[in-house]
């Protein structure tokens, strides 16, 4: 007894699997998109100035004795 097993259907089973790796392409060309064209030829100037007012420690009594 031979077993006759055709594959006449086609390569249906991988459609799932060819959406799947087509959305990670389309986020991944998204995601470099918008790294690569955030880069600007002149850098941009950043000023910082944090200014703390100055505190001072309590005072502590004198020991008894």
């Amino acid at each position: 007894m031979t077993d006759n097993n055709s594959n006449s259907g086609g390569g249906g089973g991988n459609a799932g699997l060819a959406f799947i790796v087509g959305g990670i392409v389309v986020v991944l060309a998204i995601v470099a998109y918008f790294v690569f064209s955030g880069a600007s030829p002149e850098p941009k100037q950043v000023d910082v100035d944090v200014s703390l007012p100055e505190v001072s420690a309590p005072s502590v009594p004198a020991p008894a004795g």
